[in-house]
C-alpha cells in the first residue's frame, strides 16, 4: 500500500512539474513575468521566493494538477512599468507557444522515458504462445501451443521483428483499435517450419478492452511446458505418485499442449462438489507410465474448481529487450507517436459510440498500476510513466475550455478573425468546459471503483 501511494505521488509529481515547467520556461523566454509556479491546488504547504520580483514556487495540498500564474491585465491591475511583461500584451504566436509548451513537454518527456526504458533493458516473455482459447480468433487462424511469433507486417507491408510477447500484445491492441487484421510470421519454438498467419482482428468490432475481448482474441499466454514443479506433500498429486520433473503427455487420452491447458483441465475436473478422477500419461526419465489422480474440489467464489496441490509448468522462456542509444531514442519517439494516435483514436471512438466509456481510467487505476510497475523494476516503471505522460499531453491538447487545447482554439479563432473571443463567450465556454471535465472525471472515477470491486 505504501509503495502504491509513493509511486502514485512520484508519478503525479514528475508529470505535473514537467508540464508546468514547459509553460514556465517558454513564458520566461518570451519575456512574460511568472508570478507563481504551483504543484497542486488548495492550501499551500511550502513556498519559496527569493525576492518580491521573482517567481513564487509553491507546493499545495491537493496534488491532482498544477498551474503557472502569469502577469495578466485581465486578472488584475498591472503597473505601467510592467505592462510589457503581461501575458495578454504578447503577440499571438508567443501566447500560443506558451500554452502549447506544457503538452509538448509531456510528449518530449515520454520519448525520453521510453528511450530510457529501452536503454536499461527489460526481461520479457519470449513471443512463444501457449494454447489459444478454444473458438477464438487465434485458434481459427491456426495458431498452436508452442508457436513462436517472430515478425508482424506493418502498414507499409514490411516485416518488423516481434521482440517479445509484450511487443506482440501491443501490436494486437493497435490493430484492434483501428479494426484491421494482423499478419504474423510464425514458426515452431525452435524456429523451424516458418509460415504466415492472418489474425482476423477486424472481425471483432472491439468496443471495450476488457477480459471478454482478450478471450475472443484468444492469444495464449507465454508458453510453458506441461511439467510438474514442486509437489505438495499430502495433496492429490503426491498421493497419485507424481514427482517434480514429470512431463504430462496426455490426460484422459487427449494430448496436453502446454501447462495452461493442463491447469484448465484440472480446474474443470469436478462433479458437483467432488473431484472427478483423471487418467494421466506421464514421462519420467524416458519412461512413459499411466497414473490415476483425483483432484480435490475447492470453492472459488461461485465456482467449484479442481486442485492437485502441485506447481504446474516450467518457467517461460525470457528475452532481454534492450536497445542502443540511437535505436532506443528512435523507438521512444515511435512509441510516443503510436500511443498518442491510439489515445486520440480511442477518444474519437468513445465520442461516436464505437467504444465504451469503460475505457476511461482515473487516479485509482493509475495509482494501482504505478505500484505494480515499481515492483517490477525501474525500466517497467519508466515505461508506465511514459504512457501516462503521453496521455496527459494528448488530453491537454483536446479543444476543451479549461485545457490548453481550448486556449489554442481561442488563438486560432483570433488568428482567423483578427479579434479575440469575447468575454461573454469565454465565460460560456468555460462553464461548458468545466461541466465536460467534471463528467469525464466522474466517469473515470466510477470506472476505477467498479474495477476495484470487480464489477468491470
Amino acid at each position: 500500500m505504501i509503495t502504491t501511494v509513493l509511486a502514485f505521488l512520484l508519478t503525479l509529481g514528475v508529470l505535473i512539474v514537467v508540464h508546468e515547467y514547459g509553460h514556465y520556461r517558454v513564458a520566461v523566454a518570451c519575456g512574460v513575468k511568472v508570478l507563481r509556479f504551483s504543484v497542486g491546488f488548495g492550501q499551500v504547504l511550502w513556498r519559496r521566493q527569493t525576492s518580491p520580483n521573482h517567481t513564487e514556487f509553491v507546493l499545495s495540498a491537493l496534488p491532482l494538477g498544477g498551474y503557472v500564474r502569469m502577469l495578466d491585465e485581465r486578472e488584475g491591475p498591472v503597473a505601467p512599468h510592467e505592462q510589457h511583461m503581461a501575458f495578454n500584451r504578447k503577440p499571438l504566436k508567443q501566447r500560443a507557444a506558451i500554452v502549447l509548451a506544457g503538452p509538448l513537454a509531456n510528449l518530449v518527456l515520454a520519448v525520453l522515458l521510453y528511450a530510457s526504458s529501452h536503454w536499461i533493458g527489460v526481461e520479457e516473455p519470449k513471443a512463444v504462445l501457449g494454447a489459444p482459447v478454444a473458438g477464438s480468433i487465434a485458434e481459427r487462424a491456426g495458431l498452436r501451443a508452442g508457436d513462436w511469433v517472430q515478425a508482424r507486417q506493418n502498414a507499409d507491408g514490411e516485416w518488423e521483428d516481434v521482440r517479445s510477447l509484450n511487443d506482440l500484445r501491443w501490436h494486437v491492441t493497435q490493430a484492434l483499435m483501428i479494426g484491421q487484421p494482423l499478419q504474423l510470421q510464425v514458426s515452431d519454438a525452435a524456429g523451424r517450419g516458418a509460415r504466415q498467419v492472418r489474425l482476423g482482428l477486424d472481425e471483432l468490432g472491439a468496443q471495450e478492452m476488457d477480459a471478454d475481448l482478450v478471450k475472443r482474441v484468444g492469444l495464449g499466454g507465454a508458453y510453458s511446458e506441461p511439467v510438474m514443479g514442486e509437489v505438495k506433500a499430502g495433496g492429490p498429486a503426491a498421493a497419485a505418485g507424481l514427482r517434480q520433473g514429470d512431463r504430462v503427455l496426455r490426460v484422459d487420452g487427449a494430448a496436453v499442449a502446454d501447462a495452461q491447458s493442463l491447469r484448465e483441465r484440472i480446474r474443470a475436473a469436478v462433479q458437483g462438489s467432488e473431484g472427478r478422477p483423471m487418467v494421466w500419461q506421464i514421462e519420467r526419465g524416458g519412461q512413459v507410465s499411466t497414473l490415476d489422480i483425483t483432484p480435490r474440489a475447492v470453492r472459488d467464489g461461485e465456482r467449484t474448481l479442481g486442485r492437485v496441490d502441485a506447481f504446474i509448468g516450467a518457467p517461460a522462456a525470457l528475452v532481454t529487450v534492450q536497445l542502443g542509444p540511437i535505436d532506443g531514442l528512435v523507438q521512444g519517439a515511435q512509441r510516443t507517436w503510436e500511443v498518442s494516435a491510439l489515445t486520440l483514436r480511442m477518444i474519437g471512438r468513445m465520442l461516436i459510440g464505437e467504444a465504451s466509456l469503460k475505457n476511461l481510467s482515473g487516479p485509482l487505476t493509475i495509482a494501482d498500476v504505478a505500484g505494480q510497475s515499481v515492483q517490477q523494476g525501474l525500466a517497467y516503471y519508466l515505461g508506465f510513466l511514459a504512457l501516462v505522460s503521453v496521455s496527459l499531453g494528448v488530453l491537454n491538447l483536446l479543444p476543451l475550455p479549461m485545457l490548453d487545447g481550448g486556449h489554442l482554439m481561442y488563438y486560432i479563432f483570433e488568428a482567423l478573425t483578427g479579434r479575440p473571443v469575447s468575454e461573454t463567450w469565454l465565460a460560456r465556454l468555460q462553464r461548458g468546459g468545466v461541466a465536460v471535465l467534471l463528467m469525464m472525471m466522474s466517469v473515470a472515477l466510477f470506472n476505477d471503483v467498479a474495477r476495484l470491486l470487480g464489477l468491470h
